[in-house]
């Protein structure tokens, strides 16, 4: 019986209907001291009120990010004196989202509430302090601009389309970092660029989960095919000349606010011993330059561990002359010529990374001076040889001829491997690491691209522009480590 009367029971208040919805105020926007709260232990953050002729308004921004002239200029002195239709002039932004207004906030913009209307305005102020455009420190060079880009991604961008001037360059941003939320721009040429290429650098950026970038060489390490490698994979520049030759090339560049290098890729292992002068200079002084620079790399990884093979292990293959000469300079070293080597390359390390690390004038000082007097003493008091303090010094002067500083920390580090090798297993070691290097730089790719194109797949139309630089009459076609579409928009 009670199982009946509650059954008709539910009967019954299912037949009935449903009362209306009662009717729902609007929420409100966020208020002033919710703000006011998140900004707080802010030093910089403002909070001003004005009456105006809209009734009364409260200014927020941040004073660090804003040029005080022109906040003076743009708002306080429109809103207070009444010029026109001041308040429309402004964007309107959801007032509802808190976090909406105070990324707005932190990123430099001026955020604007009306009391009487309850809405919250935006004016783009943005305007910190910029360094000015001055000429590149790392790639300087004798002809071509001298301007280099700056720390400030709007400036560098415009160096960029200052020089291209059509509607097919286009430039996408993007924001990443957890905490940091560093804004990013990816440039590239609508009706150059591989499809797969841009497609595959959107998806890397868009999966990134990494807390802050503070230099565009963090996003590099963190878009490479081999993070493992000890080779650079992504070409990097701080000049806007080499940004654009790499544009028309079907090259994707990525900039990045508060650096000043850009990321150029896909990139290869010849395009390392570049450098944007060689496109100044006759093909003959650029052809010398590049063997120059490509040769030292090979040399400066092979000629302190063939020292260590031939005294080890093979002294027939030096010259009687030569061999005598270096046994009488080695005849007080105690060590073995694999510790004698990598205790004067270590020295040399501590050199150089003393002397980048103090002041400049401090920093040659050290660097001149403490070579001289600590190979000097070394020599004197029977530590290592003459001949190989020599050899250390070319090798060590050859590891800087490449353009790119990561392609030379690379040859220091893979120079190591040499020494290791050569001083365990002679010549054989040595062929066993350069075996290992070239089937490590075979099997390295660049962005989904072999990093060692021209040579593997070979690209004839490349090999004008690789260690020989042919006359520009014959370096005209896009390479094929870009794999540019071959479309001919109109650009006029």
């Amino acid at each position: 019986m009670k199982i009946w009367k509650r059954a008709r029971q539910v009967v019954e208040k299912s037949k009935e209907k449903p009362s209306p919805p009662s009717h729902q105020k609007e929420p409100a926007p966020v208020s002033l001291d919710s703000l006011k709260k998140d900004l707080t232990d802010i030093d910089d953050a403002v909070f001003k009120e004005y009456q105006t002729k809209d009734g009364l308004v409260t200014v927020i921004y941040l004073s660090s990010l804003i040029e005080p002239v022109l906040l003076h200029k743009i708002i306080i002195l429109p809103l207070v004196n009444d010029k026109g239709e001041v308040m429309n002039s402004f964007d309107a932004i959801d007032g509802w989202n808190k976090q909406k207004l105070l990324m707005a906030i932190v990123n430099g913009d001026t955020v604007i509430f009306n009391h009487k209307k309850q809405q919250y305005l935006l004016a783009h102020t943005f305007s910190p302090p910029e360094r000015s455009i001055t000429s590149s420190e790392n790639e300087a060079t004798v002809l071509g601009p001298q301007d280099s880009f700056t720390e400030s991604l709007k400036a560098n961008l415009s160096l960029i389309k200052r020089r291209v001037h059509q509607t097919g360059l286009k430039s996408k941003d993007y924001t990443i970092g957890q905490e940091t939320n560093t804004k990013i721009s990816i440039m590239y040429i609508e009706h150059l660029v591989n499809d797969e290429n841009l497609k595959r650098i959107k998806e890397r950026i868009q999966q990134l989960d990494f807390t802050g970038y503070v230099d565009i060489v963090i996003l590099k390490q963190l878009l490479e095919d081999n993070p493992y490698s000890p080779f650079p994979q992504y070409g990097a520049t701080s000049r806007p000349d080499a940004a654009v030759n790499s544009l028309l090339d079907g090259r994707i560049v990525v900039a990045m606010e508060n650096s000043q290098t850009v990321m150029i890729c896909p990139s290869s292992f010849l395009e390392m011993f570049n450098s944007p002068e060689d496109y100044y200079n006759r093909w003959t002084t650029a052809t010398l330059l590049r063997i120059l620079r490509f040769a030292g790399f090979f040399i400066t990884i092979m000629l302190t561990p063939t020292y260590i093979s031939a005294l080890s292990y093979h002294p027939g293959i030096l010259p009687f002359e030569l061999l005598i000469m270096t046994m009488e300079s080695r005849s007080r070293v105690p060590f073995p010529p694999v510790i004698e080597v990598l205790f004067i390359e270590l020295i040399i390390e501590v050199l150089k990374e003393a002397g980048s690390r103090m002041p400049s004038k401090v920093g040659q000082t050290i660097g001149i001076v403490g070579g001289i007097v600590i190979g000097t003493a070394a020599v004197q008091a029977g530590i290592v040889s003459n001949t190989l303090i020599v050899l250390v010094a070319v090798s060590a002067l050859l590891s800087f001829l490449m353009p790119s500083y990561l392609m030379s920390n690379a040859s220091r580090f893979v120079r190591y491997i040499f020494i290791l090798a050569a001083g365990l297993f002679g010549l054989l070691g040595q062929m066993l690491a350069l075996a290992w290097l070239l089937n490590h730089l075979l099997n390295l790719t660049s962005l989904g691209t072999p990093y060692m194109t021209p040579v593997i797949p070979r690209s004839w139309s490349d090999m004008f522009d690789s260690v020989i630089r042919f006359p520009l009459t014959y370096v005209q076609k896009r390479t094929g480590m870009s794999r540019a579409k071959r479309e001919k928009k109109p650009t006029k």
